[in-house]
């Protein structure tokens, strides 16, 4: 090679470029190679503890122990996350680019896919585009190694379509641990006991496929009346929990009470939606509120995920309408509510 006449290892190096002599030896050269392996070592563990650490490969099949959520080792588990908006609506976000940015980014170790039922562009009327979406978040979820919830977004009792979703999500995704169900988002004047009837079939039908990943069943007005189911439980299934949906600036201390008696008789709670402004999904931040909302459910290890990865004029959807479809979020492409949440999640998930 031009410019070096000697390259060799065993004795002491002697290096001659361009006409100029370098002497090494064999103990400088090792010291420099040590200095290079450690410094690819700490490199590598940033990585895997920054952004590229796989929760699904840490905690495993999820299951219900009592009132918690526990991993394969019986240790309990509080997942934070993310819920994409309406699919319908705001289809351009169910990208894998946005799912990998809110695992990297935003460190999220759960992400929801919320597919519209009845409104236009939603599984009535669209089924399979519908469910092509919905596969894109779940698919790169798995890709991530983040759990993910399919959520049928619904505010009404759509059973036969309901069984027919929930048998084709089943086959497809049951073997995969990443995988939650939640088969009624938010009954909204339905009674106890037609959305107990309603979840006990559509238990009976995911369970005839998948025996036990989690299922997240819904409470009236719109997963709220946590204190009803916890009076009449769904009784001779495993890994179930019920939801509970908060607005921090409309739901204050009446509903934690709530959640506190259901607690007491034994039900398992996971919020599957959440916020920190008015239940409309407008209006001002209430800090106060949420913080405590917040501080309650870490205190209980109850999981909490926020709404919604959207760009809706509204105070709830966390982007601006500059955001891009596949992640790579700047802060000026997030709303206060954005700003606020991704620092949360960033928070209470980089602690682990």
């Amino acid at each position: 090679m031009r410019g070096i006449s000697t390259l060799y290892l065993g004795k002491p190096l002697r290096v001659c470029i361009f006409g100029t002599k370098a002497l090494f030896t064999n103990t400088i050269f090792s010291y420099e190679m040590k200095k290079k392996l450690f410094t690819l070592s700490l490199l590598s563990l940033f990585l895997i503890t920054n952004g590229l650490a796989q929760p699904v490969k840490k905690h495993g099949a999820l299951k219900v122990q009592g009132l918690q959520l526990v991993d394969k080792k019986g240790k309990p588990v509080v997942l934070r996350g993310m819920s994409f908006g309406w699919h319908n609506f705001w289809p351009r976000f169910y990208t894998a680019g946005a799912v990998q940015w809110l695992h990297t980014d935003w460190k999220v170790d759960v992400v929801r896919a919320a597919m519209g039922v009845e409104p236009e562009r939603g599984y009535k009327k669209q089924p399979q585009w519908s469910k092509e979406r919905v596969k894109t978040v779940v698919d790169a979820a798995i890709k991530e190694g983040i759990y993910v919830i399919i959520d049928w977004h619904s505010h009404n009792i759509n059973l036969a379509e309901a069984k027919e979703f929930f048998t084709e999500m089943a086959t497809t995704y049951g073997k995969h641990p990443h995988v939650i169900y939640e088969i009624f988002n938010e009954p909204d004047q339905e009674s106890w006991a037609e959305v107990k009837a309603y979840s006990i079939e559509l238990i009976k039908t995911i369970r005839a496929i998948d025996p036990d990943n989690i299922i997240l069943v819904g409470t009236p007005h719109w997963d709220q009346d946590v204190h009803l189911a916890a009076d009449d439980p769904i009784k001779g299934y495993n890994n179930l929990m019920y939801t509970l949906h908060f607005y921090a600036a409309t739901h204050k201390q009446f509903l934690r009470d709530r959640a506190n008696y259901a607690l007491g008789k034994g039900l398992p709670l996971f919020i599957s939606e959440s916020a920190g402004m008015e239940a409309t999904g407008n209006g001002p931040m209430n800090y106060e509120e949420w913080y405590q909302w917040i501080e309650w459910a870490e205190k209980n290890k109850i999981s909490w995920i926020t709404w919604s990865v959207s760009d809706k004029d509204e105070t709830c959807s966390v982007l601006q309408k500059s955001a891009s479809a596949d992640g790579g979020w700047k802060e000026s492409d997030l709303k206060e509510s954005g700003i606020k949440t991704r620092e949360l999640l960033r928070r209470y998930n980089g602690k682990k």
